[in-house]
């Protein structure tokens, strides 16, 4: 009975490190007006590798300049994060491009689909997010939370069955 409840302590006190540095890196910056977004593809590599967390804030279009890096809407679920290239600020657009390959197609988007201005990123906390919405990662953190609920519950039933 100890066993388990030291394996329940050791398991939560881990949980709960794990949640708080990724509550902290999501929090701190929505509060300083951040806006955070996984990156799935390798398109910015190496400036910015897939599974990173990019933060942006919003930025006036008059304000962009060649060479910014904005996160706009590709469609109603698709995000990309790209450079900007060229800026028709009478067309309302820019241009933009990977840097992975220079061959990459380049994207025409205009001012009223650009999410925000790339600040900075936190590299692999993307891949947590990806995961954490996709069906099997659903169905881990769910397992997590059985198991986590099972070990903080066994040992007051284990300790009430040996009472008898």
């Amino acid at each position: 009975m100890k066993t388990v409840k030291k394996i329940g302590n050791v398991y939560s006190i881990i949980l709960l490190i794990v949640l708080a540095v990724i509550a902290l890196c999501m929090i701190i910056p929505k509060i300083l007006g951040y806006d955070g977004y996984a990156v799935a593809k390798k398109n910015m590599e190496p400036t910015i590798q897939a599974g990173a967390m990019v933060f942006d804030k919003e930025v006036d279009p008059a304000d962009l300049k060649v060479g910014d890096i904005v996160t706009y809407e590709v469609s109603d679920d698709e995000l990309l994060t790209q450079r900007i290239t060229v800026i028709d600020a009478e067309g309302k657009k820019v241009t933009t491009m990977g840097e992975a390959d220079e061959t990459q197609q380049v994207s025409t988007v205009s001012f009223e689909k650009i999410l925000g201005k790339y600040k900075f990123h936190i590299p692999f906390l993307g891949y947590f997010f990806i995961f954490a919405q996709s069906p099997v990662g659903i169905a881990v953190i769910c397992g997590l939370i059985i198991i986590w609920l099972a070990l903080m519950i066994a040992p007051s039933v284990l300790s009430k069955k040996e009472a008898k």
